[in-house]
């Protein structure tokens, strides 16, 4: 079917492949909404606004929400769209439909277990549980269907990544002398740094939190493990800030009204990405006392070079976005902002979580910082600034996203652009109130991660207004975030009601400056994931030598595996693994 405009939605090209990005949106749109749920619940309990759980679920909610929103919402979308512009940039299908519906079941199974044994937190009597919050630090212990279901995910976006590069390498033999698209290039330089990073995470989990929980081993090193989480815990931000990017230099200068200014430094930034994202997440661990402070120096010099690709960005998408309103009649030297098509969700919602990222850099050279940081270490500042990062750079733009690639999808029109745009803008002001009161309280040493930092009994005053009138901020900003949520879920929602139509195809314009202005050595990627694995061994080999050689593999006094009897191990683990899920569907039949 063609369109008006004389070309083809992508789900009129591409049925399958737009089938699962559908797919991988749905989940990530419910997990979407349970956290936000979770969210709201965190937002009115800790500030004692309104209490409907026992403070013992407060850290099952906290887990869960963390979970579900950076994990399962962010990564699903993240593949939906990098299915999308895989597809679109080399202009073919999966090289096998059947390997591409399976990953991405791997990932919904894997999730699903994950976000059920979270869940069952809430029932006592099952006996199953996960309050170890998103980062599982030990000694805090989860259930093995846990750390199972992560593994499980884990492995399905290993097989997204291969799934990608075979399409690329099928494209490349068939056009030998062309630069990798631009959309493709970015979803590929991803991918090697998703790859890179977890490494750690699949240390950590595979070789010592799984067997500890399943009793194979005694004890595990908290140092290491919680090193090894970060060695993956920074540059997944940066995992969930490529969808982001991907959108900001190839969809918005379309939604302005130009083009993207320059395709080579579009290359350069996610180059940039992949080889300085992984050797910098000791900076998470400056107030950890078995990590020598040299170590914690360089990987706080290695954070300050990540401000050269945001810089770079920040020009190119700005430069771009001026380019469009100039297109459409913008002119002096602001006076083309007024020319910028503002009543468009699309756009406006990606703009102001440019702005909110803008926010949430300046925040994050305070925690990047190694002096400044002990001031808000494990503080309200921390979440403050993840949520200006992940919660509205990322969150916002992939639901703005979502606008302008809805009809792409689904040959059907979003169900109220007005809704839409009062939404992006209501999460925007929501963010704001939240994020200012969690930023002052972390400045006044209140915690994170606790249900109880009232502080009652305190003469608390601060510069900019009192401890209740901070919880009120963050209490009305959590709701406002939740009704956003609600907006967005019904648009989309409704617009699955609309009759499909034809004339909705859109295409994306080239670049200004275009891949052949710049080098080609840029499309080498084994070149990038070598000089990457350098600098990530440079940067590791020393601190996890030393981590080991002063408390051993699995500790001060741990054992090693029972080689002897792993067997016998192996028996009893399963058996009580089965026992235990037997006994909460038992429990689950008798409730019901």
């Amino acid at each position: 079917m063609s369109t008006e405009s004389g070309a083809a939605t992508f789900v009129d090209r591409y049925p399958e492949e737009a089938s699962i990005v559908r797919q991988a949106f749905f989940v990530a749109f419910v997990a979407f909404g349970l956290g936000a749920l979770f969210g709201l619940i965190q937002a009115l309990h800790r500030t004692d606004i309104l209490r409907f759980i026992p403070s013992t679920d407060y850290y099952t909610v906290l887990t869960a929400h963390g979970v579900l929103l950076v994990i399962v919402f962010t990564i699903f979308f993240l593949v939906g769209l990098f299915q999308w512009a895989i597809t679109r940039s080399l202009d073919r299908p999966a090289e096998d439909i059947r390997i591409t519906k399976a990953w991405l079941a791997l990932m919904s199974v894997g999730s699903a277990v994950t976000g059920v044994t979270i869940l069952l937190g809430f029932v006592d009597e099952v006996g199953i549980s996960a309050d170890v919050l998103f980062t599982f630090y030990a000694p805090l212990q989860a259930h093995p269907l846990f750390y199972a279901g992560l593994v499980v995910f884990l492995v399905g976006t290993w097989i997204a990544g291969a799934d990608w590069f075979r399409s690329w390498l099928a494209w490349n033999a068939e056009h030998p002398d062309e630069r990798i698209p631009l959309q493709a290039f970015m979803v590929l330089t991803t991918m090697l740094m998703w790859y890179i990073a977890t490494i750690g995470v699949a240390v950590a989990v595979l070789f010592f939190l799984l067997p500890w929980s399943l009793g194979l081993i005694e004890t595990v090193n908290p140092l290491l493990t919680r090193t090894l989480f970060w060695f993956f815990g920074h540059p997944v931000v940066y995992f969930w800030l490529m969808p982001a990017y991907l959108l900001w230099y190839t969809v918005l200068p379309k939604i302005a009204g130009g083009r993207l200014f320059s395709d080579p430094l579009a290359r350069v930034v996610f180059v940039l990405f992949l080889l300085l994202s992984t050797p910098v997440g000791i900076h998470h661990q400056y107030l950890d006392p078995g990590i020598a402070e040299s170590f914690k120096f360089i990987a706080m010099t290695n954070t300050m070079f990540l401000l050269l690709p945001s810089l770079l960005t920040a020009f190119t998408v700005v430069a771009s976005v001026e380019h469009g309103a100039r297109q459409r009649g913008g002119t002096g030297l602001f006076g083309w902002l007024r020319a910028l098509p503002w009543r468009d969700p699309a756009f406006t919602g990606m703009m102001l979580a440019g702005l909110m990222f803008a926010a949430g850099g300046f925040s994050g050279m305070i925690n990047a910082g190694m002096n400044i940081n002990y001031l808000v270490h494990n503080t309200l500042w921390v979440p403050g600034h993840f949520h200006l990062t992940v919660g509205t750079a990322v969150a916002l733009t992939m639901m703005a996203g979502t606008y302008w690639l809805w009809p792409q999808l689904t040959n059907r029109r979003l169900y109220s652009r007005p809704i839409g745009l009062l939404q992006v803008v209501v999460w925007f002001g929501g963010m704001a109130l939240m994020s200012n009161a969690m930023h002052v309280s972390g400045l006044y040493g209140i915690p994170r991660r606790t249900a109880e930092p009232q502080y009652q009994g305190f003469d608390f005053s601060t510069a900019f207004g009192s401890v209740a009138e901070l919880n009120v901020q963050l209490a009305i900003g959590g709701t406002l975030l939740f009704v956003s949520a609600l907006l967005f879920l019904a648009n989309l929602a409704f617009s699955w009601g609309n009759p499909t139509t034809s004339g909705l195809g859109q295409t994306l314009p080239p670049a200004l400056s275009g891949p052949d202005d710049s080098p080609r050595v840029l499309d080498n990627m084994r070149l990038w994931a070598a000089i990457a694995l350098v600098l990530v061994a440079l940067a590791y080999a020393l601190p996890l030598g030393a981590i080991v050689a002063d408390s051993g593999l699995f500790g001060p006094g741990g054992d090693a595996y029972p080689v002897t009897v792993v067997l016998d191990s192996v028996a009893v683990a399963a058996e009580r693994l089965t026992a235990s899920v037997a006994g909460g569907v038992d429990v689950l039949e008798v409730s019901r």
